[in-house]
């Protein structure tokens, strides 16, 4: 894991209710594509249903990282695109059972018209520090 640091609230900033301003770290810089809710044979999970959909996003997200020598906890910034932001309470807790709020990276949500494959409701993008 990386030495990270969190600035939640920067002076003259509004602290943020679900990400931190600002998360600096040295190291190796990874990043990690957008990931849709499909399974490992490329299949949808969870049609219709944003919760499952976050759920099998966020576990993509886990494997990718894993195969990259890191975890949630060298995460500095996720990026979201939902295309309806009712989406979003789902994608919080997906994410709560992979970070703890004490650690939440830095993050940006945006809702978009449409996404690769058209029965998706999310995608998820992460970057990553680790050690040097």
């Amino acid at each position: 894991m990386s030495e990270l640091t969190r600035i939640p609230a920067p002076d003259g900033v509004a602290p943020a209710a679900h990400y931190t301003h600002v998360v600096m770290g040295t190291g190796r810089f990874v990043a990690v594509s957008g990931q849709l809710p499909l399974d490992a044979r490329g299949e949808l999970v969870g049609a219709g249903d944003p919760a499952a959909q976050a759920r099998q996003v966020f576990a993509n997200l886990a494997r990718c990282l894993a195969a990259a020598g890191a975890t949630f906890d060298d995460v500095v910034k996720l990026t979201y695109f939902v295309t309806d932001m009712a989406h979003m309470p789902a994608v919080r807790a997906a994410r709560a059972t992979h970070i703890p709020d004490h650690r939440l990276p830095a993050a940006s949500a945006v809702q978009v018209t449409a996404l690769a494959h058209p029965a998706c409701l999310l995608e998820v993008e992460a970057y990553a520090v680790l050690p040097g």
